[in-house]
């Protein structure tokens, strides 16, 4: 893995010179180097208020881009399938959440919902995407959305991937255990039990060992997992959340996107995400189209990546993107 740097709205790739700052050397941990052929992508970084931003970018400089956006407790990886199977056709845009992968782990940030958005939008406008297919899961979502309605003329679609962009009276108990105080912060960021359990309750097929390291190593250290425990804390279920008026600005702009072709594929055993919620994005964009996937879980990208790849090529041809 390389790392490289990218002017503003340019394809043009520069080596990093020696007077890059010093906290650049966190963005090639040897866990990352460790990846190898699992995770072949040139890095790129683009600054933010609070540190640096990683996205992965694959293929043409002129073909239509795909910004993959992922969620809690996963990074850019998640969508290494989607990078390699469909950067000789697209340009495929995978970033980082600040606090997530190979991003900056800052300690003084909010890592609040409204924060992410806008680091997300600076990204589109930094690299000045148009006719953008959107795909989002888990968090993804919310923040991929948030972005969406802030730069709608720029999105050509979206690919909507278990996932909520709304508010739920809907917690899982295993997700509300992650929010009992002082216990919860402790399993999570300090012992990463999050990320870990991730990867076997987020999926229907057991994980290969070296995947399963990959999705946990970057939070491995109470330091690198703060974005994990915020996430988790961020969940606004009423109004006295931080987080609930922009949840709920979100939702009250999705009715944008109705009119675009719009895709939804769905892990059917997600306990987290269930049906339920896939129901819910059926009626807030009608005339999608819809597969659910019956065996996979969570992690459909794991659980059942041949079906995301047939559905996902199928619908891309059908919009005259590839």
């Amino acid at each position: 893995m390389r790392i490289l740097s990218r002017a503003p709205g340019s394809r043009h790739l520069t080596p990093p010179t020696a007077t890059l700052p010093e906290q650049d050397e966190r963005h090639a941990p040897a866990w990352a180097a460790a990846l190898g052929d699992q995770y072949p992508f040139d890095s790129h970084f683009m600054e933010v208020e609070a540190g640096r931003m990683h996205y992965a970018d694959e293929g043409p400089a002129e073909a239509a881009p795909m910004l993959c956006v992922h969620g809690n407790p996963s990074w850019s990886f998640l969508f290494r399938r989607q990078l390699q199977g469909f950067a000789g056709e697209m340009r495929v845009i995978a970033p980082d959440h600040l606090g997530c992968g190979l991003s900056d782990q800052p300690e003084r940030w909010s890592y609040r919902l409204a924060d992410h958005v806008q680091n997300l939008v600076r990204l589109i406008d930094h690299l000045d995407l148009w006719n953008v297919t959107l795909l989002v899961h888990d968090w993804g979502g919310a923040i991929g959305l948030g972005a969406a309605i802030q730069r709608p003329e720029r999105i050509g679609r979206l690919v909507i991937t278990n996932t909520a962009a709304f508010p739920s009276n809907l917690m899982p108990g295993r997700i509300g255990l992650c929010r009992v105080p002082g216990i919860g912060r402790l399993a999570v960021q300090g012992f990463n039990a999050f990320a870990r359990a991730a990867t076997f309750m987020a999926v229907e097929r057991p994980m290969p060992r070296a995947v399963r390291r990959a999705f946990v190593q970057p939070y491995a250290r109470p330091r690198s997992a703060r974005a994990t425990w915020h996430f988790v804390d961020d969940i606004p279920m009423d109004a006295r959340h931080p987080s609930w008026e922009t949840l709920t600005a979100i939702a009250a702009g999705l009715a944008v996107f109705q009119d675009r072709a719009n895709l939804i594929l769905w892990g059917e055993k997600d306990w987290c995400f269930t049906p339920a919620f896939r129901e819910e994005w059926e009626r807030r964009l009608p005339g999608a189209e819809c597969h659910p996937i019956p065996d996979a879980g969570h992690y459909l990208f794991e659980d059942a990546p041949q079906d995301i790849e047939r559905h996902l090529r199928a619908f891309l041809k059908a919009e005259d993107v590839l």
